[in-house]
């Protein structure tokens, strides 16, 4: 058992030599008519092999000539004037990268293209072979070369060059917008909703005005969660073309209902279309919405379906995509609430060690020697379909290069690394609200996901291979909301969420706000030099309080008593507020 894993160790940390000296070119094609305007396509080759050019300036421009029709493995296949400064299209097969090339280089080639059916593997051989070819080799996709010879013909002239990668594209810079942005937004808007629904209860002047009601993750849920995370992904990567398409349905579905949340509260103060459906017994339409709610509805479905349609138009299709995933975000942001930093810590570890696993450790398990996240996420590369997730926001690559030609043509970054801290910042910003904190939690917090993300992006440029976004992001806001709560001494409420006014006792501090100013007053009586007027009043005040029916105006006016008692225990504490009776609600933050 311990040879075997050792064996399939030594596979492994050989699969990975070979994919990194592995490297991405171009080949560059031109008509021989002399057409000015050419194209470059994507190869993948072995710089052990030979050395390309950077430059396409520097790179010899020679006749391309189509001999696909042999395998070029005996020097039979080889044609009477051979290959004389020629690059040669050859079928891959029946022999070895090495026994290819030599026969080339043996006939005159300057080069040697394989064409390939199947996935794009280096070209690889051993030391003495690279130190005996002196000809670059590279592979050509087989629908490439079928684009080459419809659009050039028979006759082109090509180039071979690679030019160099940059460190980082310039569409991580919106990668990085989009994400923290979305954190931000997300998380001041459910904290806000959520502190505004503990303080006072609103009147619902309609249907359209209900909001969802938050859920509240418990551990439970979150063990389940990530269970069928797992289960999920496994499935997709053993089942990819069988699961791609219910996927999709599913992020359109749901996208369009984020999309639907996001927009309706703008359109709700909008003034015209306030007209109501008429009375009916439809399932949804007997609630009466506004017809601009229902013209909103229809608006946010067409969205959804046209990306749904269009969505492998790669020129504008991820524009609809990355919108319609922000509305998801905001949407699952909003709605699901972690009612704890217990909870928080739980979740972020839990899905932390989930992350690293898929990216980092299952290379190792899968027979490839791929990671099931990465694979995953971009689609593997013998799907028939074609298919990618949707659930990503994905932009493409601004600067000109081999990986916007190959497998990579888009940035990724994936929406559990978007919702799962911002269900963090969220909690961060409704626990700052309540303890008066000057959104100090929310503000630390959320810089603290920016700069985990840019460490994401340093990572990636140093590793060149996909990186677990969560391996950064969860230590960064995990640490940072910590330290905070620390450094203000709420830690122990922090803890366990009891600075929110749903925590707080209301029998102990209800009668406060009418009871504290009583006293003075009634001692100050006697000296008002009208204290017979008053008597009458105070005295027939109580029994019509009881007959008077509950009015708008009285729960109004009873609402900001209530407001300024949804302090944290710690607050009150620093107020000098519970020197004459302590409240319990203290009691955790101190035994914490």
């Amino acid at each position: 058992m311990a040879a075997a894993a050792l064996a399939r160790l030594a596979t492994a940390l050989l699969l990975l030599e070979a994919q990194v000296a592995c490297e991405y070119g171009m080949v560059h094609v031109l008509s021989e008519s002399g057409t000015p305007r050419g194209k470059d396509y994507c190869i993948l080759y072995n710089p052990q092999w030979a050395h390309l050019p950077q430059d396409l300036g520097k790179a010899s421009l020679l006749q391309l000539r189509n001999w696909t029709a042999s395998l070029l493995c005996s020097p039979s296949d080889l044609p009477a004037s051979g290959f004389g400064n020629q690059i040669p299209l050859v079928a891959r097969g029946n022999c070895t990268f090495y026994e290819k090339v030599r026969l080339a280089q043996s006939s005159g080639a300057r080069g040697l293209l394989i064409v390939s059916k199947e996935k794009l593997v280096p070209p690889g051989g051993n030391k003495t072979q690279y130190e005996e070819i002196g000809i670059p080799v590279a592979l050509l996709s087989h629908r490439d070369m079928l684009d080459i010879f419809r659009s050039f013909g028979q006759a082109a002239r090509v180039a071979l060059y690679a030019p160099s990668e940059p460190v980082l594209d310039y569409n991580m810079v919106i990668i990085f917008i989009m994400a923290v942005g979305t954190v931000a937004v997300g998380g001041y808007w459910a904290g806000s909703r959520d502190v505004k629904k503990s303080m006072k209860h609103k009147r619902d002047d309609g249907p359209e005005k209900q909001e969802d009601e938050a859920v509240d993750v418990t551990p439970v849920m979150i063990c389940v969660f990530v269970v069928l995370c797992c289960c999920m992904l496994v499935l997709l990567y053993h089942l990819y073309d069988q699961l791609v398409y219910a996927i999709i349905g599913i992020f359109c579905l749901a996208s369009s209902t984020g999309l639907y949340s996001c927009l309706a509260p703008c359109v709700r103060r909008l003034p015209f279309c306030r007209c109501r459906v008429p009375d009916n017994s439809l399932p949804y339409f007997h609630k009466r919405p506004q017809a601009r709610m229902l013209l909103l509805a229809l608006f946010c479905i067409a969205v959804s379906v046209v990306w749904g349609v269009f969505r492998n138009e790669d020129q504008w299709a991820w524009v609809l995509q990355d919108a319609l995933g922000v509305a998801f975000c905001l949407y699952m942001l909003k709605t699901i609430r972690l009612p704890t930093f217990k909870a928080c810590t739980l979740l972020l570890l839990v899905l932390f060690i989930y992350d690293v696993f898929f990216v980092f450790v299952t290379p190792f398990l899968t027979r490839s020697g791929n990671s099931i996240m990465v694979e995953v996420a971009t689609g593997p590369s013998d799907s028939a379909t074609r298919e990618k997730l949707p659930m990503v926001l994905k932009v493409p690559r601004l600067s000109a290069s081999p990986l916007a030609l190959c497998d990579r043509p888009f940035s990724l970054l994936g929406f559990g690394d978007i919702l799962v801290p911002g269900l963090l910042v969220a909690y961060c910003h409704r626990f700052g609200l309540q303890a008066q904190s000057s959104r100090i939690y929310f503000v630390a917090c959320t810089v603290a996901y920016g700069v985990g993300l840019l460490v994401t992006f340093v990572a990636l440029a140093l590793m060149q291979r996909g990186q677990p976004a969560l391996l950064y992001l969860v230590p960064c806001t995990l640490v940072t909301s910590f330290l905070v709560a620390l450094w203000r001494r709420e830690l122990g409420a922090f803890w366990t969420g009891s600075g929110f006014a749903k925590d707080l006792p209301q029998t102990q501090w209800a009668p406060a706000p009418a009871d504290s100013p009583q006293p003075p007053k009634d001692s100050d009586a006697p000296l008002s030099p009208q204290p017979a007027s008053q008597e009458p009043v105070r005295s027939t005040v109580p029994p019509e309080q009881p007959q008077e029916p509950s009015t708008p105006e009285a729960t109004e006016a009873s609402a900001p008593a209530q407001e300024p008692r949804t302090l944290s225990s710690s607050t009150l504490e620093s107020e000098g507020q519970t020197q004459a009776q302590p409240s319990p609600a203290a009691q955790p933050g101190t035994s914490a």
